[in-house]
């Protein structure tokens, strides 16, 4: 009993120093969002008790309704491009490249997941502008040029595929560990039966990434739903509200009108979507495995 109880607090002293860092950063935070979005608060000023005054303001508000549907609709678009795309990806060189070009491709598109999301937004700002590369390799074909991030359904496109071009090289990597993990043996039966790839594809990489699927998915859906940085530096949530975001709109209300209660109202919104789809998404799993 008392090397039990010594494995135990020794256990507990490993796991100490995380535990007290998501404490701190994690738990500590979201408590204070959930007080703060029931109160009028300023940041000089003490907070003053509201009651339910910001949730009111909240579902009455058509800013917030924008925000909400284009964050939705960010989603619905750029998770399963990026999903796909990088399962593609992974799984042709995985297949194909098993030298240092395939390295090299993977390299590549990793090195917009290092790199700053301003600066990413930055950058295709002004590879997207009227009179940027974009629009001259269009002209170079006889074209019309586009005007990609002043309009509603185009500029919401590109943050799209912006976003995707950023993340997909992350899930690329996750997902070729996921296939290298799975037997080789499992491929060199099929290979015996007369299989193609095609076929190895869907009968053992696809159900053997099943698990590494729902990872992807919900860290894909999660950054989804915290996109911000590409947003205010292409779009800056225009025009009209055609890009503005949950996280756009929190950062408005807190910084700029100085609103730190609205603000916190606006970001549970957003904390209790996220772990409904991710609760969502891991039932349509079991289901899927059942």
């Amino acid at each position: 009993m008392i090397n039990r109880r010594k494995e135990a607090a020794q256990g507990f002293l490993y796991i100490l120093p995380s535990l007290v860092l998501i404490l701190v950063f994690s738990v500590v935070p979201i408590l204070m969002s959930l007080y703060f979005s029931f109160t009028k608060y300023n940041v000089l000023q003490p907070p003053q008790w509201t009651g339910l005054d910001n949730y009111i303001r909240l579902f009455r508000d058509p800013y917030v309704r924008a925000s909400l549907k284009n964050t939705v609709v960010f989603t619905v678009i750029t998770v399963p491009l990026q999903t796909a795309g990088s399962l593609v990806l992974a799984a042709v060189i995985a297949e194909l490249f098993h030298n240092k070009f395939g390295n090299f491709v993977k390299s590549s598109l990793f090195v917009p997941v290092i790199a700053s999301a301003i600066l990413v937004g930055t950058l295709w700002f002004t590879l997207l502008s009227p009179r940027g590369v974009v629009n001259s390799i269009i002209h170079a074909f006889g074209l019309p040029s586009v005007n990609w991030l002043g309009g509603k359904l185009t500029s919401m496109l590109s943050v799209c595929i912006v976003s995707v071009w950023k993340n997909v090289g992350y899930f690329l990597v996750i997902y070729f560990a996921g296939i290298m993990d799975i037997p080789r043996s499992l491929y060199e039966a099929t290979e015996v039966d007369g299989a193609n790839a095609f076929q190895r594809f869907f009968k053992i990489t696809l159900p053997g990434l099943s698990s590494v699927t729902f990872l992807v998915v919900t860290l894909g859906t999660i950054w989804s739903f915290q996109v911000f940085d590409l947003v205010y530096t292409m779009t800056g949530g225009g025009p009209g509200t055609s890009t503005v975001t949950l996280v756009l709109t929190t950062y408005n209300a807190a910084f700029k009108e100085y609103n730190m209660g609205y603000a916190s109202a606006v970001a549970m919104l957003m904390f209790v979507f996220v772990l409904a789809v991710s609760g969502l998404q891991k039932l349509l799993l079991k289901g899927g495995e059942d």
